[in-house]
């Protein structure tokens, strides 16, 4: 065999074949294309939509220019607001004027696109981030517009459009501390209300994580719960106000409730609680009635209960009423609230099995502890108001009933 070397071939150049090799990006070349078939249209939205839809135009490449065309009427410069070089056209969503009927047709039109172009709405949260975190460039009727596309946009459910997109991107503390991201979320949320629901809005901050911040938006000079009613009473969004005092409300029934029931479960000194109860219905002007409704619920909440063992978690009510009788005279200062108290011993008895054959005990200990008068007792058995089983329990506190008006006569 012959050891000669096999020839080779040299100074040969292997050639990038020619899918492999990326085109220079031309988003002017895109951006004029696009603005001449509005200005061929004449802003008619129904065919500029149909044309785009017929175009070969390269969407997936240059989504981004395409919604900057869509808002401003032409390329931005990148980074910035400003226009770019290139052809422009008049029929743009901040050509319109600041009403809902003007953008409306715009928003429909990017539907229709999206529709057939699903992947562009990733380009749509693009720009539409980059346009809400320089909302100080615009002039004030433009964020109007913005705001206003914003909340059709959502109120149309525009496809896929995550809520976060926009509400986090405006919690810019420059933003904030100016009082535009104030001024924009509020002509937001009227717009949004005007064919939604207040439930519909909730939903629709909670999955944008703003639910519970919305403060937030306001400077910060200007973030109390006083502030935030007053500007949105001014504004005509009473909705908002009373389910933002409803929140506080809440929060601070929740508040007081942790409070009392580690205080009852440790079983502090009854002034303590008394104090510390009363300091709660003074921060959250909580009424009366529904002081007592929740004592009692807590105190129930705190009982030891025994299993099936009746006896016993009679025994153990009973007690409980006992130790916190106390605390329960201090908030029934008068027969109506001591009427709520037994409506609420009824309904509690009623609604669970362990304490339906305890009701008249219950009753008579919190008589024997002053805790409920004679004539609020003898009221609630001769007109009571609440049917959950009243007959029942009537006929099961009829002896003591009884005993009571015997009492009455020999005095």
């Amino acid at each position: 065999m012959s050891s000669k070397e096999k020839p080779t071939l040299g100074g040969t150049r292997i050639k990038t074949r020619k899918r492999n090799i990326a085109a220079p990006l031309d988003p002017a070349t895109f951006a004029d294309a696009v603005v001449q078939i509005y200005l061929d249209n004449a802003g008619d939205l129904e065919l500029v939509a149909k044309n785009v839809e017929s175009s070969d135009l390269n969407f997936s490449r240059y989504g981004d220019t395409f919604f900057e065309v869509v808002f401003t009427g032409g390329r931005t410069q990148p980074g910035t607001i400003k226009p770019d070089e290139g052809e422009r056209h008049p029929y743009s969503v901040l050509d319109c004027q600041p009403k809902r009927d003007a953008i409306l047709p715009s928003v429909l039109y990017i539907q229709k696109i999206l529709r057939r172009r699903p992947f562009l709405i990733k380009n749509l949260e693009n720009v539409m981030q980059k346009f809400l975190q320089s909302l100080e460039l615009f002039e004030e009727n433009e964020r109007q517009k913005l705001a206003i596309f914003t909340a059709l946009a959502f109120s149309q459910k525009l496809s896929g459009l995550p809520p976060e997109t926009v509400f986090q991107t405006l919690l810019k503390d420059n933003l904030v501390a100016k009082g535009l991201v104030l001024s924009f979320i509020t002509v937001f949320f009227k717009e949004y209300l005007v064919e939604n629901s207040l439930d519909d809005l909730i939903s629709l901050l909670k999955r944008g994580k703003l639910e519970d911040n919305l403060l937030d938006l306001f400077p910060t000079s200007r973030r109390s719960a006083e502030c935030f009613s007053e500007h949105f009473t001014k504004e005509g969004l009473l909705v908002l106000v009373e389910y933002n005092e409803k929140k506080i409300f809440e929060v601070k029934l929740k508040e007081m409730k942790s409070a009392l029931t580690t205080q009852i479960a440790e079983e502090t000194d009854i002034s303590e609680v008394i104090e510390t109860a009363k300091r709660a219905v003074k921060d959250a002007n909580l009424p009366d009635v529904e002081i007592v409704r929740i004592l009692w619920d807590m105190l129930m909440d705190s009982v030891q209960w025994s299993g099936k063992n009746q006896q016993q978690n009679a025994n153990a009510v009973l007690r409980q009423v006992k130790t916190w009788a106390g605390l329960l005279n201090a908030f029934c200062t008068s027969g109506k609230l001591e009427l709520e108290l037994i409506y609420k011993v009824q309904i509690q008895c009623y609604e669970d099995a362990k304490l339906m054959k305890i009701f008249p005990e219950i009753i008579r200990s919190l008589y024997d502890l002053d805790v409920l008068a004679e004539d609020t007792i003898l009221l609630w058995f001769r007109k009571g108001a609440n049917p959950k089983g009243r007959q029942t329990f009537v006929k099961a506190l009829e002896p003591f009933v009884n005993w009571l008006e015997e009492a009455e006569e020999e005095e």
